[in-house]
C-alpha cells in the first residue's frame, strides 16, 4: 500500500488523484492531521488515517502496513527539522519499505548559502535517509508556478508593475500538477531505489521574462522593477504587509537574485513523456479566467 502524506494540500491531492489512474483505490492511503479535511478522497475509496508530524506515536500508527510513503516536506519551517527527524524514525519503527521525499533544487549545498533558512531541513532530511537504512528516492523541486502570484500579486494586471527583487535571477518553475504526476509514475514503477531526481522545468525564467509574457497576454505593458532590498522591505510595510510574509519573500527574492534556483533539467519532462506545462498556460488559467 501506497500512503501519500499532506493529503490535504495541493501538491498531495494532486498526488493521490494522479495514483487513482494507475492503481486501485485500495491501494492508496492519505494521512492528514485533521480528516475532515480529506472527505473527499475517502469518498473516491482511498484510506484515510489520521496523524500529526509533531505526534511520534501518530505517525507509527499510521505508518503501519505501508510498503511506500511519499513523504511531503512539512510547511513549518521552524519545526521541519523535528517534525522530519519523526517521519524518518517512525517510517523505520513501522517497517516502511521505501519513502520517496520532496526536497528542493538548489545550486549548492552549503549551510551558509542566502537560501540556507529554507535549504538546511531539506538537506539535514535528506542525509537522515540517506543514513536510515530504508530504501530512498528523493525528488528536488524547483519552485512551483502556483508560487508567482506570491511574488508579484494577485492584482499585477491592475498595478501594471512587478516590483521584487529579484534582479536577472533566473527559475526552472514546475507545476505542481507536473510534479504530481511524476510522483505518480515513481511510486507505481521499479528503477527508482536511492535515486535522487531534479524535478524542475527544462527551461528558465526570469521575472522580467515572465513581465513580458504578462504584457503579451494582457496586450499592455507590465513593467518589472528590482528594487534594492531595503527599499522593496520600507514599501512592504509601509502596506502593513505582515513582517513574516515580507522577510519570506525577501528570502526566495535574494535566493532567486543569487540564481541558486536557476537549473534547468530535463528529468521530469523526460519521465513524463510530454513537455511541461509552460509559463504561458499557467499565466493565461491564473490570470485572464473568463
Amino acid at each position: 500500500m501506497i500512503l501519500v502524506t499532506g493529503a490535504s494540500g495541493q501538491l498531495g491531492d494532486l498526488v493521490v488523484k494522479q495514483l487513482l489512474n494507475k492503481v486501485q483505490a485500495s491501494e492508496i492511503a492519505v494521512l492528514s492531521r485533521d480528516t475532515s479535511k480529506v472527505e473527499s478522497l475517502k469518498k473516491l475509496g482511498v484510506e484515510v488515517r489520521q496523524g500529526d508530524y509533531d505526534n511520534y506515536k501518530t505517525l507509527v500508527n499510521a505508518f503501519a502496513g505501508i510498503k511506500k510513503l511519499y513523504f511531503v516536506s512539512a510547511s513549518d519551517i521552524e519545526k521541519r527539522d523535528s517534525q522530519h527527524e519523526n517521519v524518518v524514525n517512525a517510517a523505520i519503527e513501522a517497517g516502511i519499505e521505501h519513502i520517496v521525499y520532496t526536497s528542493f533544487q538548489r545550486k549548492t549545498d552549503k549551510k551558509d548559502s542566502v537560501i540556507g533558512f529554507i535549504a538546511n531541513s531539506h538537506l539535514d532530511t535528506e542525509q537522515k535517509l540517506k543514513d536510515s537504512g530504508l530504501t530512498y528516492t528523493i525528488l528536488k523541486h524547483a519552485l512551483y508556478m502556483e508560487v508567482i502570484p506570491l511574488f508579484i500579486g494577485d492584482n499585477v494586471l491592475d498595478t501594471k508593475t512587478i516590483y521584487i527583487p529579484t534582479e536577472q535571477g533566473q527559475v526552472s518553475f514546475v507545476s505542481r500538477k507536473d510534479l504530481a504526476e511524476g510522483a505518480a509514475i515513481i511510486l507505481t514503477t521499479s528503477g527508482h531505489n536511492n535515486k535522487v531526481y531534479e524535478f524542475g522545468n527544462d527551461k528558465v525564467l526570469s521575472m522580467q521574462d515572465i513581465a513580458q509574457e504578462l504584457s503579451k497576454l494582457a496586450n499592455q505593458t507590465i513593467s518589472y522593477t528590482s528594487p534594492k532590498p531595503e527599499d522593496f522591505v520600507a514599501t512592504l510595510t509601509q502596506n502593513n504587509v505582515p513582517k513574516p510574509f515580507i522577510d519570506l519573500r525577501l528570502g526566495f527574492s535574494i535566493g532567486i537574485a543569487a540564481d541558486e534556483f536557476n537549473n534547468p533539467t530535463d528529468e521530469l519532462k523526460n519521465l513524463l513523456g510530454k513537455d511541461l506545462i509552460s509559463i504561458s498556460s499557467y499565466l493565461k488559467d491564473t490570470y485572464f479566467k473568463e
